[in-house]
């Protein structure tokens, strides 16, 4: 495989519906924090679109009060840790997408939405940590629970000007993001994200599998 001259070259990738499919830890999680408040707890199917936005986002869809929101986030976060976390699956061909960016000369970092304290040991579990260099996402408190900020404090914080680096994500969150911040957009379209929300979103090219990722990374960087 061809080397980016340039090793400082970086690969910031989402985790939730990019490099691996939480379905059943987040929304089993939503689902018993729902239960234990007593509020009416949808289907399944129902809770896709939980997977992506900041926690806080989805319980107050779901839920009437700020109080309330704040009870389901610590009801969630107690299932989450108690094992919920793990309940988790690395999509097909995910390990040897990392394996070609690492090649690739890249310095791959996961930026998240998902807390650092959860995103963290989940990155290491699947094995993700062998390429991955950082693992990036916003404090319990709710310190940078917005995608936008998130990355802006990413970019300071590991020195990366815009032209050195892609971001490769599911949602438009991530697209949003990373457009505000002067980065591309990679869309993979393997997640949860549409190819229409994704393309409103400004996305600079939507993959339909990892195997396409290192290709289009090497093209937007060199």
């Amino acid at each position: 495989m061809t080397r980016i001259a340039n090793a400082r070259r970086h690969a910031l990738l989402d985790l939730d519906g990019t490099l691996i499919d939480p379905k059943a830890g987040i929304i089993g999680s939503v689902r018993y924090a729902l239960d234990k408040l007593g509020a009416p707890v949808p289907e399944i199917h129902e809770l896709t679109w939980c997977i992506g936005p900041p926690l806080r986002q989805s319980f107050a869809k779901l839920l009437a009060s700020e109080a309330s929101v704040e009870q389901a986030i610590a009801l969630y976060r107690e299932n989450y840790r108690n094992g919920a976390m793990y309940e988790a699956a690395v999509y097909d061909g995910v390990s040897r997408m990392l394996d070609d960016l690492h090649a690739a000369g890249l310095r791959l970092l996961i930026v998240t939405s998902k807390p650092k304290v959860f995103a963290e040991p989940i990155a290491r579990h699947f094995g993700f940590m062998r390429h991955v260099e950082a693992v990036h996402g916003p404090g319990l408190d709710g310190t940078h629970d917005d995608k936008t900020e998130l990355l802006a404090a990413v970019l300071e914080r590991e020195k990366i000007a815009g032209r050195q680096a892609v971001m490769i994500g599911d949602r438009k969150f991530d697209c949003l993001a990373a457009n505000a911040n002067g980065l591309p957009l990679l869309g993979a379209l393997w997640g949860y994200g549409t190819a229409e929300e994704l393309t409103e979103a400004g996305a600079a090219e939507l993959c339909a599998a990892p195997a396409e990722v290192a290709p289009r990374v090497r093209r937007l960087l060199v």
